[in-house]
């Protein structure tokens, strides 16, 4: 079977890395014992306490998603809201789980041009109102690389996590690519989380080089209590825990959770660059982790679509780009130059 040449459209497209592949392979000769209690998903639990240089309590789901409704959920009661940005995964793309899987809790969704929630922003919603007939504010989430893929810096979540205890919310993050602002930012995994203020995070492995899996570690360990129950209820309890346990293993021990990162946020520059200085053609937002927002004028886009490209244009209205652990340089190279031909044409 013939494969597609490689498309940017989405992370998701990729493959599994090696080092997951290697992990699960391994956890696939003989048996284990069932529904997590293995020796591989206690092993990814501690090297995820090692990395993070924490005593965090550490969960295993499926998909992001789950990860982000059922934490969401762990955090309020049905008649609370969640203080998230418009452009948050949350409030546009996971279907109402989050309503869903709480029984009832309300996003109040901050608007923002670029994606970012800032403490003014979370100021003004936790204040709107404090009547018993409004849905008391409980949680602020944010996403880290944003949906337009900027970074928040370690004083942006310092700052936001002390407007968060301001007001008593506690604060969750949303790290479906987790690891690629690790690598923008050149710091520790700690200093983005708990270190910041950050009471739950959910990091991503699909994106990051698994097929499939993401791993929720409550910092404040109060807010995790019968979240096994939760996770069991929405249909997360992996009977074969260690196969979504094991490629954490994989990536974490051999540090490809960040390698696999920096290419993709090095590939997201390639292409920055190589497009610089073209007429009417330019990122609509810093590149800043591995996507790429390119604004152009419409029958550049459509010259792109003819030369085979697939891209999504849902977020600001240009074609969105995003570069995964096993980017070919070359085909960013073609990318660069398929750009370059559409906008001189």
């Amino acid at each position: 079977m013939t494969q597609d040449a490689q498309q940017f459209a989405s992370d998701n497209y990729a493959g599994i890395c090696p080092e997951a592949w290697a992990a699960m392979g391994e956890a696939n000769m003989g048996s284990a014992r069932a529904y997590g209690d293995d020796v591989w998903t206690a092993r990814a639990a501690d090297a995820f306490r090692s990395l993070f240089a924490s005593d965090c309590e550490v969960f295993f789901v499926f998909n992001g998603t789950a990860a982000n409704s059922l934490s969401l959920a762990a955090i309020c009661q049905s008649y609370h809201s969640v203080i998230c940005s418009s452009a948050a995964h949350v409030e546009t793309d996971e279907c109402g789980a989050p309503e869903f899987f709480s029984n009832g809790l309300k996003l109040l969704a901050a608007q923002s041009a670029d994606g970012k929630l800032t403490p003014e922003a979370i100021r003004a919603l936790a204040t709107a109102r404090t009547d018993i007939h409004y849905p008391k504010p409980q949680a602020v989430t944010i996403t880290q690389p944003t949906e337009t893929g900027l970074v928040y810096t370690i004083d942006e979540i310092k700052a936001i996590a002390a407007t968060c205890r301001e007001f008593g919310l506690s604060l969750h993050m949303d790290g479906a690519r987790f690891a690629n602002a690790c690598a923008s930012l050149g710091c520790t995994p700690a200093d983005i989380t708990w270190k910041a203020g950050v009471d739950v995070l959910c990091f991503g492995g699909t994106k990051n080089g698994m097929a499939v899996g993401e791993a929720i570690l409550f910092f404040n360990k109060a807010l995790a209590t019968d979240f096994d129950y939760r996770c069991k209820q929405a249909g997360q309890l992996a009977s074969k825990m260690r196969f979504l346990a094991a490629p954490w293993v994989g990536v974490v021990e051999s540090g490809a959770w960040l390698r696999n990162a920096a290419h993709g946020n090095a590939c997201a520059r390639r292409l920055a660059e190589g497009i610089a200085g073209l007429p009417g053609v330019e990122p609509i937002f810093p590149v800043e982790a591995n996507a790429l927002f390119l604004k152009a004028p419409e029958p550049v886009l459509d010259g792109l679509r003819a030369a085979g490209w697939r891209f999504y244009t849902f977020i600001g209205g240009g074609a969105r780009f995003m570069f995964a652990w096993d980017t070919d340089l070359a085909r960013v190279d073609q990318l660069i130059a398929d750009i370059r031909a559409a906008a001189v044409a």
